[in-house]
């Protein structure tokens, strides 16, 4: 996914897609791990705040050794809103969501959500960042669409009662009659 090249110079290059490599696959197995907790009747609630409370626990000391927030300026309070709205709205109201469609859908249904990531990601660095929209882009999205379209089904039923008809027509009498 990363290429042969990237592996070839080892780098902060290398170490930033391992790190996205390792959180696609974490979010993978929080998935297939969080279905547990609607078998033990946990609400989709409480297994948000209980996620979000245990990370935020375990980055705590991270975060007081590397930052030392207390030897940093005060933050304005533009940038403590943009903390709250992002803490409140991101993160939270996402994992509640998260949470209650893994309860309602499943596992499954709800990680097919990661085949529109690289989607949403194209298209915001491309409207909001100015980015440049490729062939291999259009192509990406499109192998994508394909991807959604073979795991959904539909197509391919549709296909079926399509052709369905003319099979019978195709097919001669089976009571042998003739003219």
């Amino acid at each position: 996914m990363i290429g042969g090249e990237a592996l070839r110079t080892i780098g902060v290059d290398i170490v930033a897609q391992l790190a996205c490599l390792a959180a696609a696959g974490s979010y993978a197995f929080a998935g297939i791990f969080g279905r547990r907790f609607r078998a033990m009747g946990v609400s989709p609630i409480a297994t948000a705040m209980g996620q979000v409370t245990a990370s935020s626990l375990m980055l705590l000391p991270i975060t007081l050794m590397v930052d030392q927030p207390w030897k940093l300026a005060m933050p304005s309070e533009a940038a403590l809103g943009a903390l709250v709205g992002a803490a409140a709205l991101s993160t939270a109201a996402g994992y509640i969501l998260y949470f209650r469609i893994l309860s309602t859908a499943g596992a499954t249904n709800l990680l097919l959500v990661t085949f529109l990531i690289p989607i949403s990601a194209i298209l915001l660095g491309v409207f909001i960042l100015g980015e440049t929209f490729l062939l291999k882009h259009a192509f990406g999205m499109a192998m994508i669409g394909v991807g959604l379209a073979a795991i959904d089904g539909r197509p391919w039923r549709l296909l079926k009662e399509l052709l369905a008809p003319r099979a019978q027509i195709d097919q001669p009498k089976a009571d042998g009659g003739g003219i």
